[in-house]
């Protein structure tokens, strides 16, 4: 009998691990970069590069600057934040309901409940102007009057 205890309590014990939005969510992300025009170069903060268009697969909780850049446009830099997703203080709840706290616990501490923002990430670029139709400061000269 205290054999049959032992093996239901391990298995309530087991179960109450689990975190619910870890397992439907996961703790990583599909996010897209875009760029007009395309195939710019792009550098994440956190080491990733890609040109676009691109998509990669991110950690949810990771906040990162991506920088994006091309020959002849203006670089840009655009912060990519992490944020509760639209039903995550719901499923935050309903975790801890259904799965104790310590399911509330993991979701609230690995990621899974947030999404980075903004995804997609649309990015036009401007064009730098034309260096030769700006004359250069102090390369002007006067000629001398005869």
């Amino acid at each position: 009998m205290h054999f049959y205890l032992r093996i239901g309590a391990a298995i309530l014990v087991a179960s109450s691990l689990s975190a619910c939005a870890t397992v439907t969510r996961g703790t990583r992300q599909k996010f897209e970069i875009t760029s007009v025009p395309p195939a710019a170069d792009v550098s994440l903060s956190t080491g990733q590069t890609c040109t676009t268009p691109c998509h990669l697969k991110l950690k949810r909780k990771t906040e990162f600057t991506a920088h994006v850049s091309k020959e002849g446009y203006q670089p840009v830099d655009v912060p990519v934040i992490p944020k509760m997703h639209s039903g995550g203080g719901a499923a935050l709840a309903g975790n801890i309901v259904a799965g104790g706290i310590i399911g509330g616990i993991v979701d609230g501490t690995n990621g899974s409940l947030l999404d980075l923002t903004p995804n997609p990430l649309a990015v036009t670029l401007t064009p730098v102007a034309d260096a030769s139709a700006v004359p250069a400061s102090g390369t002007a000269s006067a000629s001398p009057e005869k």
